[in-house]
């Protein structure tokens, strides 16, 4: 009995894990990103052409212009899909952790180190890495990176020994870049490494055309959430919609 009780939870367990990655990959497949744009539908061209490589990207736009979601659909719709996606904030970890955080540390390495601890880039081996906000990585760790890109390896903080890594890695900034390569913020031979295949994501005040299709989405979204029934906006509104500038973008 105790047997087949646990042959019941695995098989429990594969269904749940089954139906969570459908989920998932419903979620962020195209047809649940909220465009209709020429500009998008470029977008979209581009990532169905190179979501089967393990090429490199860069993805420029403003905050809010839906870079991560760009970056977990060109996840999801390649040979990765079933092995992790890993976000990272460049811009949210402090200076003097994110060596640790992004390739690990041996027990020892510095003084609260009390144990091994395995690295993003290790945690999502066979998988997506998404560095968000690059621009704001230290020039002493974008040569790490530039090295992870170059040889696929890792050596956490402490240890003298490289590990092998396959990741791909797709990486988003709202600075220009190249004006960074220009005042010696970013390094220029990063640059290039990251910048094989660019997705420009215009601003919502540029793709004025989505603002409809993206305000009639909310409205079921929230309908469904607040138990509301909204139909439609009013023409005068929606006029407002339009002209707005809209600086968060469709965040």
């Amino acid at each position: 009995i105790l047997t087949l009780r646990k042959v019941e939870e695995r098989e429990r367990l594969r269904a749940e894990n089954a139906e969570l990655r459908s989920a998932i990959e419903q979620k962020y497949s195209f047809s649940n990103i909220v465009a209709r744009s020429q500009a998008f539908q470029k977008i979209f061209d581009t990532i169905k052409r190179i979501a089967n490589f393990n090429t490199t990207i860069l993805i420029k736009g403003e905050s809010g212009t839906g870079k991560e979601l760009l970056a977990r659909a060109v996840h999801y719709n390649s040979p990765r899909r079933s092995k992790p996606f890993v976000a990272i904030n460049c811009g949210a970890i402090p200076e003097n952790l994110m060596e640790s955080e992004l390739f690990g540390h041996v027990r020892g390495a510095f003084t609260d180190a009390s144990r091994d601890k395995i690295g993003l880039f290790e945690e999502a081996n066979h998988g997506t890495v998404f560095l968000d906000e690059i621009g704001e990585m230290p020039l002493h760790l974008q040569v790490k990176l530039l090295r992870v890109l170059q040889q696929r390896q890792i050596q956490p903080v402490g240890d003298e020994k490289t590990r092998d890594i396959d990741v791909r890695v797709i990486a988003a900034s709202l600075r220009d870049l190249e004006e960074d390569v220009a005042t010696g913020r970013f390094r220029d031979d990063l640059l290039y490494r990251l910048n094989v295949i660019s997705l420009d994501v215009p601003p919502l005040r540029g793709r004025p055309e989505d603002i409809p299709v993206l305000a009639e989405h909310f409205i079921k979204k929230h309908n469904k959430r607040l138990g509301l029934a909204v139909k439609r906006i009013d023409p005068e509104a929606m006029k407002c919609l339009m002209n707005y500038h809209w600086r968060g973008n469709v965040r």
